[in-house]
């Protein structure tokens, strides 16, 4: 491979200007991340196999409950649920009871009580999981099951997912529909959120449910020994979730959501953020841990053959779960069901969970053939006046939860862990490297160099060299997600810097420039899956393009022109804060730039809308520390702030980066107008 490179490398090198150093990097960060995934997997199913008792089978399901519980962030306290039920529909033998509840104090779920009316009490009862529908709980697909069952006298609880229904947190009502997209932008823009406060926000999705048993056992109307759950796509996951972590339910049947991790890595990847858990594949789990937790309760997958989520994956998993169910002598209990067509819940999956549940809590044999009937304009279904809590009831959102626990528990650090925060585990030392040209310049040289930093990483760098000036120069590192290059031409902030006596090392830590993520599947962008896959097995985008960082600043002061008692970094937009880390983690780095980069890590919790932050998340970190604290240990070497950004982009005013980092030595927060050279704003910090 890296012969291949280099020939490419070398054949490219023509007259014309070209400032790539190599070829054939794109998605270099996922091959890097796919063989620890396997590896994790690989552990995984060793141990798996080892299972031969009932007694195995319960520590691992207390190992598994463990590991997720951990991995969401835990759950909150219970508290009063304050149901009240704002309207009824009389149907054909069912009614349907418009619910509010309470999972937590003025954070409010709607939800649909389908309640059957040719039957008599106590009725098994099914938890309603919506998948990823505008409408959530309303969905006409969906209301097609819920009535389904409530005709087969089973009684219904569906509820809308945040983001969904009624529950769209990030509603416009002049424009009738969410600021930020579907359902899964919104899950992403609050998820991210989530991580940095080491949570999950399928934390929320999975209270809710939890929640939504609990208002059913108030009800003199349900058996309390026969509440199941299903649903299908985003439902299939909080049904998967459920099984593991609620122990009331007594069967499941999720649809078009189990496969294995193996077979969905790279296509289609990681999805919702809810649907990511950090720390999952190192913590030895795969989807069959969710089925392995439910044992030995009715439980039964549903599949489509042409399904995103690999039908492969699906069946290895159902046979890997089947052996621990018959280790348990329960065999019969796990199902598993596949029909020719793609993701979705069509007829013949819905009219599977209607045979698997009239057998599980009815003890029945049933066709499950689904009649026809008339389904509901969402409308109807609407529990609040607006048909959107942000306009009716207000309360509390996912975003909204998130800052208040982040300021519970974030509290100003004087020496916090950032390598271990970050996980950094690269080795020091002066990396390999390889030269692959330069372009002559007036007045300077521009080398062409990739640096071996670990095992499968290459990183390609420019370093700007000055013709003429001292001996051993002046260095500056420089960072920027655009790519070593974009600030590369005449008279731009390289050649200023190069201009004014440094040796300068533009550097593409991995992800960013020559490396950058190939192209994302099912919608969600490259950036947002490869960090996903990073956190899957337990590291971090900053962490491993930090580490890049001071391998490269390991390969500068090595270099005889440079004089390693003088060397700064510069980091823009997101590169601020590897700028910041880097500096933090290495003394020798004199000085520190960042410019338009993000205040705080508590800005981004605090902010409504953000793009673009994926690339700095850092799991649990305002459980440890936020970037003001990074600073303080990096006094008093000189830190600048320069014209920082709002997370969703937009200038952030001076007075509040100045508010958040307070007075210390060598710190400044200046502003960068529009059109000012670097040499104009940056004069002082040169000298």
């Amino acid at each position: 491979m890296r012969a291949i490179v280099l020939l490419c490398a070398l054949t490219s090198l023509h007259a014309q200007e070209s400032l790539n150093v190599t070829s054939g990097l794109g998605g270099m960060v996922d091959k890097y991340l796919t063989p620890i995934a396997h590896k994790h997997l690989e552990t995984r199913a060793a141990r798996i196999s080892r299972i031969s008792s009932p007694a195995d089978v319960a520590e691992r399901q207390r190992y598994i409950r463990e590991r997720l519980l951990d991995q969401i962030g835990g759950f909150p306290k219970k508290t009063p649920l304050n149901p009240k039920v704002t309207g009824t529909l009389d149907r054909e033998g069912y009614r349907v009871e418009k619910l509010v509840y309470e999972s937590l104090p003025h954070y409010y779920v709607t939800a649909n009580v389908y309640v059957p009316t040719s039957t008599t009490p106590p009725f098994p009862a099914v938890l309603g999981t919506a998948g990823h529908s505008n409408e959530g709980k309303a969905y006409s697909l969906y209301q097609r099951v819920w009535i389904a069952f409530a005709k087969r006298g089973f009684l219904v609880l569906a509820y809308d997912p945040p983001g969904q229904g009624e529950r769209s947190e990030y509603w416009d009502s002049e424009l009738g529909r969410s600021q930020v997209g579907g359902p899964t932008s919104e899950h992403t823009m609050a998820g991210i959120q989530c991580l940095l406060t080491g949570t999950n926000i399928a934390r929320y999705f999975i209270w809710d449910g939890i929640r939504a048993v609990d208002y059913l056992l108030t009800r003199q109307d349900v058996d309390p020994k026969r509440i199941a759950v299903t649903g299908n796509s985003g439902g299939g996951t909080q049904s998967s979730y459920l099984a593991a972590l609620e122990p009331r339910l007594a069967a499941a049947a999720p649809s078009c959501y189990l496969t294995s991790w193996e077979k969905q890595w790279m296509d289609p990847g990681p999805q919702d953020a809810e649907q990511g858990f950090v720390n999952f594949l190192k913590d030895g789990l795969d989807f069959g841990d969710f089925l392995i937790s439910f044992a030995p309760k009715p439980i039964k997958m549903m599949a489509a053959i042409r399904d995103f989520f690999p039908i492969d994956g699906a069946r290895a998993t159902f046979a890997e779960a089947r052996r621990i169910f018959e280790v348990m002598g329960q065999g019969d209990k796990i199902g598993f069901f596949e029909y020719d067509d793609t993701h979705g819940w069509s007829k013949p999956r819905r009219e599977a969970t209607y045979r698997w549940l009239e057998q599980s809590l009815h003890q029945r044999a049933d066709e499950g053939v689904e009649p026809e009937f008339d389904t509901e304009p969402a409308v109807n279904l609407n529990c609040t006046a607006t048909g959107q809590l942000s306009t009716s009831l207000k309360g509390e959102t996912v975003q909204s939860l998130n800052l208040a626990l982040a300021e519970r528990t974030y509290r100003p650090k004087t020496s916090p862990d950032i390598a271990g925060r970050l996980g950094l585990t690269v080795q020091r030392g002066v990396p390999a490297a390889s030269r692959y040209g330069e372009v002559g310049r007036d007045s300077y040289r521009i080398e062409k160099i990739a640096l071996d930093t670990e095992p499968g990483i290459i990183v390609p760098v420019l370093v700007f060299v000055p013709a003429a000036g001292e001996t051993r120069k002046p260095a500056a590192l420089f960072v920027n997600p655009a790519g070593k290059s974009a600030d590369a031409g005449a008279s731009g902030d390289l050649e200023a810097l190069v201009r004014a006596g440094n040796v300068v090392l533009s550097v593409d830590p991995r992800g960013w420039g020559e490396s950058a993520s190939a192209a994302g599947r099912s919608g969600y962008r490259a950036s947002f899956q490869t960090a996903m896959r990073a956190l899957l097995v337990g590291k971090t985008m900053t962490g491993m393009q930090v580490g890049d960082l001071l391998r490269a600043f390991d390969y500068l002061v090595s270099r005889p022109d440079v004089d390693a008692s003088r060397v700064s970094i510069i980091g823009k937009g997101n590169g601020g804060v590897l700028a910041l880390s880097a500096a933090a983690l290495e003394q020798r780095l004199t000085k520190v730039a960042c410019e338009g980069s993000v205040v705080s890590y508590m800005d981004i919790v605090r902010a409504r809308n953000h793009d673009g932050m994926m690339d700095i998340v850092v799991p649990g970190i305002l459980r440890e520390f936020d970037l003001p604290d990074v600073v303080r240990t990096i006094a008093p070497r000189t830190v600048w702030l320069v014209s920082p950004r709002t997370p969703a982009g937009a200038p952030a005013p001076m007075e509040h980066a100045r508010a958040q980092y307070g007075t210390q030595q060598g710190l400044r927060v200046v502003e960068r107008p529009e059109g000012f050279s670097f040499g104009k704003v940056y004069a002082e910090w040169l000298r």
